[in-house]
């Protein structure tokens, strides 16, 4: 499995830029989902409206949930050493649906192509009060953010089309992106007959937290506690891959010179997000796109303002999300070739320092 390994995740993620999730295909994550939904009922009837149970419940979800999606993936794993005609495909397929590199790209792509183009906007005024133009556009951004969109303006529009493909980038692909290229470490280095979580089992529990973060970590009413542990996990699981991002996108941009000071620039300004992953990795993009980002946002328990990103950058337009796409595609490229050094070098020297392998 060393040549699988070393070729598998870059082998997935071509996969994932080639056909992304077609809405028609069943997604691991409606699994998870399910599973979710299925637990919490009974779990909210046990603990009531008391914190601690609630905690332990959650804790209990997060287990049943997180550790089951890890052991589905190692099955498949298992299944790809001993019958591989079968199991690679599905272990490819596994590992390419827990990326969202096109996904996202497509989400956001959609946001900016429903805006109304400049030729739009000299139509004949009756034209333009049968409907308001930038509905459309709001109407796609309403499926990929959590903030109120109703009203928005066109320059708010494409704030929050950047800030999404900032945050959403470190979330949907270069945080799964990382457990994998860990898990094909794992896989090269286990000893002759152990059978390591590979690629796919670290994968899967890191979409399995992020589910659960995304339908239990809300901060109200009993989900206040029955989703700590769910949410404590996601940022746990992001914390590493959203600083690695920032430390490396400077090398994508192509100004490795400045790696320093974009370093320090993004966790310096990150940190004043309540996120302790989303502001790092959304000031990370905005200072290595050029582009000022943060402000003022409506949510459905109301308004909340963002710390100010790459404050002296000018402020998000179709360029500037296109530039945050752009840079995305090459650090994942990147990463994809640092991590297949690594993962070579790691079976190379597991293989030299194997027992009978002296010469």
């Amino acid at each position: 499995m060393t040549l699988a390994a070393m070729l598998l995740v870059p082998a997935a993620a071509a996969l994932d830029r080639l056909v992304g999730d077609p809405r028609a295909w069943f997604h691991p994550v409606q699994a998870m989902g399910a599973v979710i939904g299925v637990l919490r009922s009974p779990a909210e009837a046990w603990a009531g409206d008391r914190p601690g149970r609630l905690r332990l419940a959650g804790m209990g979800i997060t287990l049943v949930v997180v550790g089951g999606s890890a052991a589905s993936g190692w099955v498949v794993e298992r299944l790809a050493e001993s019958l591989p005609p079968v199991g690679l495909p599905l272990l490819l397929v596994g590992l390419a649906s827990a990326l969202a590199g096109r996904s996202l790209e497509q989400a956001v792509d959609a946001v900016l192509a429903a805006l109304p183009n400049a030729t739009d906007a000299a139509a004949p005024a009756v034209v333009m009060e049968e409907a308001d133009p930038l509905e459309p556009a709001r109407e796609r951004l309403r499926w990929i953010v959590g903030r109120e969109v109703d009203g928005l303006p066109e320059g708010e529009l494409l704030r929050a089309a950047a800030e999404t493909a900032a945050e959403n980038a470190v979330d949907g692909l270069f945080a799964p992106l990382f457990w994998m290229l860990a898990g094909a470490v794992l896989m090269v280095a286990a000893p002759e007959g152990t059978a390591s979580p590979g690629p796919l089992a670290l994968a899967w529990a890191f979409k399995a937290a992020s589910t659960l973060d995304s339908m239990l970590g809300y901060r109200h009413g009993r989900l206040r506690w029955l989703g700590t542990a769910g949410a404590r996990l996601d940022d746990l699981l992001v914390w590493l891959p959203a600083r690695l991002v920032a430390l490396s996108l400077p090398l994508a941009a192509g100004r490795p010179g400045a790696t320093a000071a974009l370093w320090r620039a993004a966790l310096a300004e990150g940190a004043a997000d309540p996120s302790p992953n989303a502001g790092v990795s959304q000031a990370a993009f905005a200072h290595a796109a050029g582009v000022r980002l943060g402000g003022l946002n409506r949510y459905a328990g109301g308004w909340r303002r963002k710390p100010m990103l790459a404050a002296a950058a000018a402020p998000p337009d179709r360029a500037a999300v296109g530039r945050i796409l752009a840079l995305s595609r090459r650090l994942e490229l990147l990463w994809l070739l640092a991590g297949t050094v690594l993962v070579g070098a790691v079976s190379a020297f597991s293989t030299a320092g194997a027992p009978g392998t002296a010469q």
